[in-house]
């Protein structure tokens, strides 16, 4: 079972999903696997890419190869005087973090960050704290990734 949505039909939804497997896939490739020949799957491509489906192409790094060898996610509980444009434009300007999500419950934001280890955390957590609007933060630290789909799922069955 597909994705429904009025814009798209079930090439587009094929070719998002090849897109997002492998982001350098020749149009050649692309209509390999979707039946169309090359020029058309460039149309359909650049159709998907001006309409904002295909927000950008990049390269998915190994981080512990580069030395980051924690991940963890941060709750931030925020103070009643937070100014949350101010207060999320502090966070993003923190390289460690890689995901800033608001969310429903205690908390008003849950972060993904990637540190090189326990220290460089609890490095990052001092500078966190020291954020204003920020009352007070919760970590869990991941122990190990059993699954990650490394995207979003455009198609079912």
């Amino acid at each position: 079972m597909a994705l429904l949505t009025e814009e798209l039909d079930e090439l587009d939804l094929r070719i998002l999903d090849a897109l997002q497997r492998n982001a350098r896939s020749t149009f050649t490739e692309l209509g390999q696997l979707v039946g169309l020949k090359a020029p058309a799957v460039h149309d359909r491509v650049k159709r998907l890419e001006q309409r904002g489906y295909i927000r950008a192409y990049c390269a998915q790094l190994d981080a512990n190869r580069l030395g980051l060898h924690l991940i963890a996610f941060i709750s931030c509980y925020t103070s009643p005087d937070c100014v949350y444009d101010d207060f999320t434009r502090r966070l993003s300007e923190m390289p460690e973090i890689s995901e800033v999500h608001s969310v429903a419950g205690e908390e008003s934001f849950l972060c993904k960050v990637v540190t090189r280890s326990t220290q460089h955390l609890d490095d990052l957590l001092a500078r966190l704290k020291a954020t204003p609007g920020m009352a007070r933060t919760r970590t869990t630290i991941v122990l190990g990734t059993p699954f990650d789909r490394g995207g979003v799922t455009v198609r079912w069955g």
